[in-house]
């Protein structure tokens, strides 16, 4: 494969994983702007954040399946279409029920491009190189905070919030469009699988029976459910409890999203002298010792804008190094059922995510505790399970240079 070639498919493949991020980050600064609209609160316009991660957790159980017996791409079309048609929907919305149920539809389209995504590294590219690949994946993904919230708040004030949901529906038409003309075959379908519940219950009892899918499928699903904790929680943090404007509230978004960026691209340079199970438990203890930090300073009242966006920033920076190696990590064991692995993985990350959100929804308070409560606790099961789990592991799967043999 050309280097020219190979970022051709990273760009692609990055983008695709990228659309559900986008989804969620660029019509956050329009929460107020909603909320107004539509005579409800910031607290019920978050729901509709709560239905897309339920949403795309529930669909990427169904594109697992399909991908592994339809091959990558008619799944990933299908989805595409439903996603674009579902967004361009939102434009006419006068009732907060029908966005929230639109935005659980929208997923659903989206997480094709998720799962396809996911397992297409595993499909073109080789083992021992996935670590890398998702690591790079991640600076694709990384444009999503950066450019996303920014942009949606300029637009939201500029020409509405329903001009975010216009913009998303040309991107999904984008993707489709590209994904039909560039993107290569490079998994041939699997005839032999059945459609029916039950064998496709036993694939997903298949993969999740492998100690070391279970392992860190499960501890990278509910640490990144802080992420979400975090992007659920942050509109009412930031702009009604420090009370910053909506485009201030962007670009504080996309800077604390340079530390989720810069360490998964520092987890490459890592991965050349350390194994990732290493990273992945390093990374978990400081993700959970700044998470204290950040409850307690949090319950006590003392934390300002500055303290909050500084640990906030150390506490993505953790989730940097954790997410592409537990990534790696949880895939490496499969071949044959690789899509439905990553679908899995997917569902579980996904699902962990839309309780994480929930809860945050759910407390209509005059306070980051909620937020943080809930990233905290991420953090600390995610390590427990961790360490629990990996002694179940007896032999490692390969999933970066280096890395092999038992773990103990």
């Amino acid at each position: 494969m050309t280097n020219q070639r190979y970022f051709f498919l990273i760009l692609i493949l990055g983008a695709l994983t990228a659309l559900g991020p986008f989804s969620i980050d660029m019509y956050l600064p329009g929460f107020p702007a909603i909320a107004q609209d539509l005579h409800t609160s910031v607290s019920q316009v978050a729901l509709s954040l709560s239905s897309f991660f339920i949403g795309i957790s529930a669909g990427q159980l169904l594109y697992g399946p399909l991908l592994d017996r339809f091959g990558r791409k008619k799944p990933l079309y299908f989805g595409l279409a439903l996603y674009v048609v579902a967004s361009l929907s939102c434009l006419a919305v006068h009732r907060i029920e029908t966005l929230i149920a639109l935005r659980f539809i929208q997923a659903i389209g989206s997480c094709s491009a998720a799962v396809a995504s996911v397992a297409m590294v595993r499909d073109l590219f080789p083992v021992k190189e996935n670590a890398k690949v998702f690591a790079l994946l991640m600076l694709v993904l990384s444009v999503s905070p950066l450019l996303a919230p920014t942009l949606g708040g300029y637009v939201t004030a500029a020409y509405g919030w329903q001009a975010v949901f216009l913009a998303l529906g040309v991107l999904g038409g984008l993707l489709l469009l590209a994904s039909f003309l560039w993107l290569p075959n490079g998994y041939t379908p699997d005839t032999t699988l059945s459609l029916r519940p039950r064998p496709i219950l036993t694939n997903f009892w298949t993969v999740l029976r492998e100690p070391q899918f279970a392992t860190y499928a499960l501890t990278g699903a509910v640490s990144f459910s802080g992420l979400f904790a975090y992007v659920s929680g942050s509109p009412l943090v930031f702009m009604d409890l420090y009370h910053v404007e909506g485009k201030v509230y962007g670009w504080i978004f996309a800077f604390l999203s340079i530390g989720l960026i810069g360490a998964s691209q520092v987890n490459s340079l890592l991965l050349r002298r350390y194994q990732s199970e290493q990273i992945v438990l390093v990374a978990l203890s400081c993700q959970l010792l700044t998470t204290v930090v950040l409850l307690g300073l949090t319950s006590a009242g003392v934390l300002g804008l500055g303290g909050m966006v500084a640990l906030l920033f150390v506490f993505l920076s953790c989730l940097g190094f954790t997410s592409p190696n537990t990534s790696a990590l949880s895939l490496a064991p499969f071949t044959r059922h690789a899509g439905s692995a990553a679908a899995l993985m997917g569902a579980l990350q996904m699902g962990a995510g839309a309780l994480a959100s929930l809860g945050v929804s759910l407390f209509d308070a005059r306070s980051a505790v909620p937020m943080v409560a809930l990233m905290a606790g991420a953090s600390l099961l995610a390590l427990l399970l961790l360490l629990v789990g990996r002694q179940r592991v007896t032999h490692l799967v390969a999933a970066a240079p280096g890395v092999g043999g038992a773990m103990h």
